[in-house]
């Protein structure tokens, strides 16, 4: 272990084996920081949170700072950092509030650049890379190996599904399938990149590009053409993986191609 001697680690923080903490590190007294964890510098680190092994933080982050929620109650919630992952500079996250499940968690492997933003009770997967300035509002849930560009900006309660992509600067305001891609308010496709890097082969993307043909240029109303496709394409995992997601909706209309007719765009939020 390895402490600057301008840092400041509060009694009772948690410090594990080979972690450096360096200049001008502040750590509150219920931080816990996993092994091999390093604080570069001007690192804050408060409240009830955790940081995962090896995940490296740089200068003037701050981390597990009270929720900016006027419903917030002074309650003890919590953030909880994954091992491995890059948070990088001028990073912000919140703890989360006693309504919203009371955490905010990042998953593992992730890449955070410079200047992002995860409001409180937001729920990052694995493997999820944000570009400079990325802000989630909260209650926000963002599926693993997804993609999001610079000044992207998620408004809260929304959904991220896993693999897609967010284009630089889009205003996300609705919920965006798995394996979808995104360039300002419209879906415009598949993130078949994402897909090829992840070794999906060449005829899984085929079928996966039929089916969201199928769901969003189809014949008839959308509920109907998601019962269709779940049935015409039960055996591929990936399709399922869309269907479930569509079903699980709740309050927020999905994020759909601009070509979608204004009749059939509410069909989604009474499933």
């Amino acid at each position: 272990m390895a402490i600057d001697p301008t840092a400041r680690v509060a009694d009772g923080a948690r410090i594990g084996r080979d972690v450096e903490i360096g200049p001008y590190c502040l750590v509150g007294p219920q931080v816990e920081l996993k092994d091999n964890v390093r604080l570069i510098g001007h690192v804050n680190v408060m409240g009830v949170t955790t940081i995962g092994e090896s995940t490296v933080v740089y200068p003037f982050a701050s981390l597990g700072a009270p929720p900016q929620s006027v419903h917030y109650r002074g309650g003890t919630t919590r953030l909880v950092i994954g091992p491995r992952c890059q948070v990088r500079e001028n990073v912000t996250m919140n703890t989360g509030t006693e309504d919203g499940g009371g955490i905010t968690s990042v998953g593992e492997d992730c890449f955070l650049m410079v200047g992002c933003h995860i409001a409180h009770d937001c729920h990052v997967g694995n493997n999820v890379t944000f570009a400079n300035l990325v802000t989630l509002g909260g209650h926000v849930s963002i599926g693993d190996y997804a993609f999001l560009g610079g000044l992207a900006a998620v408004h809260q309660h929304d959904r991220v599904g896993e693999g897609a992509m967010v284009g630089g600067l889009s205003p996300v305001r609705g919920d965006i399938i798995p394996f979808g891609l995104v360039r300002g308010e419209h879906l415009i496709g598949l993130n078949v990149v994402g897909l090829r890097r992840r070794g999906t082969a060449p005829s899984q993307i085929q079928r996966l590009r039929q089916a969201y043909r199928d769901l969003f240029s189809g014949d008839g109303v959308f509920a109907d053409r998601v019962e269709t496709v779940a049935r015409e394409f039960a055996d591929e995992p990936a399709v399922g993986k869309i269907i479930a997601f569509i079903r699980a909706a709740r309050k927020r209309a999905l994020v759909r191609p601009a070509a979608v007719p204004d009749d059939d765009a509410g069909d989604d939020t009474a499933m």
